[in-house]
């Protein structure tokens, strides 16, 4: 079972629901060390300070609030919590609205909300409110010293609550150098949308999750593997020359084309889409035209 980031509860209207929380993802990233190519000895992160440029012991470092120019407020945990004792432990609802209502840009990280003890039967009940109303709880928290946005989502049997992004941190697309909204203004055909509408309905399938992967991720392991098998552990492989062919122009002509082509390949394996992105076989073709052209 994984150890609860934060305890406290769910606050609407008159009902309080006590809860834990737990991080609903799980990082596969690379861990790759920083090492010393002259010796390939690992360089460390150092924490100093930067009058003496002496190193600074954990228990040494306290967090402060810079309100001038070298001039800082200590503040302690305790202080932290103090400042708002109810925001630091309550989960509030601020109102419900509409699943679809939320665009996804504003997600940003999701949890898990686990009933804590003598919270089961209330926890159940927002639960499957959420589910019948098809609704989003939108609540507020205070977690690791900021404030979130937060929506309740009902996923299966669990409340899972999605940080929310503020909206001035989302970038406008009013500055964006963007296709025009209409057909018209975009220079699409209704022969061209029709055409890649009947190959989207092709390609389309049920969800599901367990098929994609993260292939590079993988490559780069069985890349380890084989330079462990070939004793080069401490080898540094030189860049090769590029000699990939070019990417084609990104103005293709013949859009129709590249439509009927991939019309025909649409009963290709899902799986192996998923595994590995090929090269698009529309895209050589089309090369090969505008270079016999």
């Amino acid at each position: 079972m994984a150890r609860a980031l934060w305890k406290g509860a769910i606050s609407f209207g008159l009902v309080h629901i006590p809860v834990e929380l737990i991080s609903a993802s799980l990082d596969h990233e690379l861990e790759l060390s920083m090492l010393d190519k002259r010796d390939f000895a690992p360089v460390g992160y150092k924490r100093y300070n930067k009058q003496t440029g002496k190193e600074v012991a954990w228990d040494n470092i306290i967090k402060g609030y810079e309100y001038k120019t070298d001039e800082y407020v200590v503040l302690s945990d305790e202080d932290l919590k103090r400042a708002n004792v109810k925001a630091t432990q309550t989960i509030d609802i601020l109102t419900f609205v509409d699943a679809s209502e939320v665009p996804l840009t504003f997600y940003e990280h999701p949890y898990y909300l686990l009933p804590a003890k003598g919270g089961e039967k209330v926890y159940a009940l927002l639960r499957e409110t959420l589910r019948k109303a098809g609704k989003v709880g939108v609540a507020s928290m205070v977690m690791r010293t900021k404030q979130h946005l937060c929506a309740l989502v009902c996923i299966g049997d669990a409340i899972v609550l999605n940080t929310l992004r503020y909206a001035d941190e989302i970038r406008t697309t009013d500055d964006l150098d963007l296709p025009g909204s209409t057909l018209k203004a975009a220079g699409i055909s209704d022969k061209e949308l029709k055409m890649a509408l009947s190959l989207v309905e092709g390609m389309s399938e049920a969800w599901q999750p367990g098929q994609y992967h993260d292939s590079y991720r993988e490559d780069v392991l069985a890349l380890v593997k084989k330079k462990i098998k070939a004793k080069q552990t401490k080898t540094i492989t030189a860049p090769e020359a590029d000699g990939e062919e070019p990417a084609p122009a990104s103005n293709v002509v013949d859009l129709v084309a590249l439509l009927q082509q991939s019309l025909g390949k649409k009963a290709a394996a899902p799986a192996s889409r998923a595994k590995a992105a090929p090269k698009p076989a529309a895209r050589k073709t089309a090369t090969s035209r505008r270079k016999a052209a």
